[in-house]
């Protein structure tokens, strides 16, 4: 069992849902990523990571402002790598990263992955690559001990939800709406009837998780309600880092603060 699906088991016996929590690595610059993701994984059940990437075309402006910030800062994919082993020195957290297929298939896929593990990262999520075209990613993963994280989003036809519950691991990310990440005011209509048929696709077999658009305590409740493990929030991290740029304790209290009340809207 992967460290993603022991987490998602341990909270099941619990009867809890999982907060994962997702920050642009590198973002305002990589010595201080790990003094954030410390502060969240006193809260998170799992971290994301970004890797920064220059045409980011699932996010929104503001993971987009962060992706800016980080590569300005030079952050690099390697970087990134370096970034989860300082953060594996104090902390066992599920670690996940959201990268976008390019920067996966330039180095070459198995080297991608056999680093990605080797620094103590536990899943991958590419965002812009067809399930169809997934097979050496899949294979590659698998090789070296991590999760591929698929996607799904409203539009999926049912028959292709099956297939992509079928190959997904760790969890299933299921996309709240058309369109790109940021923060809303409600949880979509249409993220309601998502998790309705991935629930009905999947047969109970794999965790389901939702994001874009969860950015308050109210949302997790709302979509754990309706039937999904876990709630993705990133926008909402990401804005109070950029809110607090000059004020690096200001910024820690408030991702703390926030955590915190996400948190108790899991229980």
């Amino acid at each position: 069992m992967s460290k993603i699906a022991a987490k998602f088991e341990e909270l099941r016996k619990k009867r809890r849902g999982a907060l994962i929590a997702f920050i642009t690595a590198g973002d305002p610059n990589p010595k201080l990523t790990p003094e954030i993701a410390a502060v969240l994984a006193k809260h998170a059940d799992i971290l994301e990571l970004g890797v920064p990437f220059s045409d980011p075309i699932a996010d929104g402006p503001t993971i987009q402002a962060a992706d800016d910030r980080a590569l300005s800062a030079g952050t690099t994919p390697e970087r990134v790598f370096e970034i989860i082993k300082k953060i594996r020195e104090k902390s066992d957290i599920p670690i996940v990263v959201l990268s976008y297929y390019n920067l996966v298939l330039n180095p070459r896929i198995d080297n991608f992955m056999k680093k990605l593990g080797a620094a103590g990262g536990d899943g991958i999520i590419v965002p812009d690559m067809p399930f169809e075209e997934s097979r050496e990613v899949l294979d590659a993963a698998k090789k070296h001990d991590l999760d591929l994280i698929l996607l799904a989003a409203p539009t999926t036809t049912l028959e292709r939800l099956q297939q992509i519950c079928n190959a997904s691991g760790g969890f299933l990310y299921l996309v709240s709406v058309l369109g790109v990440t940021g923060a809303r005011r409600e949880v979509s209509v249409e993220a309601k009837n998502l998790v309705r048929k991935a629930r009905a696709a999947s047969k109970g077999k794999i965790p389901l998780a939702i994001g874009f658009g969860i950015s308050k305590p109210k949302h997790v409740r709302e979509v754990l309600k309706i039937g999904a493990d876990a709630a993705i929030v990133g926008s909402a991290f990401v804005d109070l880092i950029a809110k607090n740029l000059n004020n690096k304790n200001k910024m820690l209290r408030e991702l703390d603060r926030f955590g915190k009340a996400l948190k108790a809207a899991t229980r």
